[in-house]
């Protein structure tokens, strides 16, 4: 039985890595694709930002659509989905087919995210879950962080059809091993769409919304300007500026596995404590930035920090409403991407007003933010009286 759960956690990372690894491996190729079809660079970037848009309206509305279907039916849609918009993408020489065969996929993103975190956690016992969803969560992470540079490479080495051949497969072997592998999942309790839209009726609900977007604006609002800080501040080579994405990649993967453990072990204690050891992290980014030693731990440091966070935001959003989880984590989704896009512009603003070692501020100002709707969730709904 644990080797089976083991096998079942292992392909559920494997194909949030290929989801992830369509949406973020775009970003590396897009000036291939920008040639390719004969369009501008700016216009080529709707791919990543009509997908992004569409997540995070579609992440609420879709997993609950979907929560009454038996879950490895909706798994295999949504793969079979991104397979076949990838192969529409290699062959096509229509910007518009090709923006399609992104835009439709986007739609089906949140549905599988959210059911491969639900699995997850159904397959090991509740006090076991975080640390089952972390191990998911790696997936997200290394599609992320792994996805770009791959993608980039394969292009750069190769063609861009034979990139976009790289989603494709990824994606077709995770179709084939959940169709050979994954057991049946059919939903034992269906609850009616009225049940789990009732869990936007309770104030602690919103405080988590609020918690995680706050949280990750101010985990992404200094990190999406990660090269631009080291190429400006720390004054590095653009070699070891690569070398320096890959230090926090890595580290983003130990993040995943160190936040299962704290959660499994103190979930509350851990999250209260998350946006101080973050802000830590800042305030000596903003004070030895500029050197490249110190800046290479930080960096380590920092990307351990960042990739807890992810669980840790999951799980807040998840222990607000466990009686509608496929709910909870569409609305974990859109949270989360919301976030990251007022981050990445609240970090733009400050940099083109006060200078890039100040995007830090942004950091700060939303981990003080997220601090507050985090302790007046655990003040007003204390963990006697809350399901965590």
């Amino acid at each position: 039985m644990a080797k089976r759960n083991h096998l079942i956690i292992f392909i559920l990372a494997i194909g949030v890595f290929g989801i992830i690894n369509t949406e973020m491996g775009i970003i590396g190729i897009l000036p291939s694709i920008a040639g390719h079809f004969d369009v501008s660079v700016s216009k080529a970037g709707l791919m990543v930002s009509l997908f992004a848009l569409i997540v995070a309206v579609s992440g609420p509305t879709m997993p609950l659509l979907f929560s009454g279907i038996n879950r490895k039916k909706v798994m295999l849609l949504v793969l079979g989905v991104f397979v076949l918009g990838n192969i529409v993408s290699i062959f096509t020489t229509n910007f518009t087919i090709a923006l399609l065969a992104r835009v439709i996929p986007a739609f089906f993103h949140p549905i599988y995210c959210s059911l491969a975190f639900t699995a997850a956690a159904a397959t090991v016992s509740e006090e076991e879950a975080p640390k089952a969803v972390s191990k998911v969560m790696i997936g997200v992470s290394a599609g992320m962080v792994i996805g770009v540079p791959i993608a980039s490479f394969i292009a750069s080495a190769a063609s861009l059809q034979t990139a976009m051949a790289f989603f494709a497969v990824v994606n077709a072997l995770a179709f084939i091993a959940t169709l050979l592998f994954i057991p049946s999942m059919p939903v034992k309790e269906r609850l009616s769409y009225g049940a789990q839209l009732s869990v936007l009726k309770k104030l602690h609900t919103w405080l988590s919304v609020a918690a995680v977007i706050c949280i990750n604006s101010a985990i992404f609002g200094v990190y999406s300007y990660l090269a631009e800080y080291l190429k400006t501040v720390t004054k590095i080579s653009p070699n070891t500026i690569s070398l320096m994405l890959v230090i926090y990649g890595g580290a983003n993967i130990i993040g995943n596995i160190a936040a299962g453990k704290l959660l499994t072990k103190s979930a509350v204690k851990s999250v209260v404590a998350y946006p101080f050891v973050l802000g830590a992290v800042y305030i000596i980014l903003f004070l030895f930035g500029q050197f490249t030693a110190p800046m290479a731990v930080i960096t380590l440091i920092w990307g351990i920090s960042a990739g807890t966070g992810a669980n840790i935001n999951q799980y807040w959003m998840m222990s607000a409403a466990p009686e509608a989880p496929d709910f909870a984590n569409g609305l974990f989704l859109t949270s989360a991407n919301l976030g990251t896009t007022i981050g990445s512009a609240a970090g733009g603003l400050f940099i083109s007003e006060l200078g890039t070692q100040y995007v830090v501020l942004v950091g700060f100002l939303s981990l003080i933010a997220g601090l507050v709707f985090i302790l007046l969730r655990t003040y007003i709904h204390s963990p006697a009286k809350t399901t965590f």
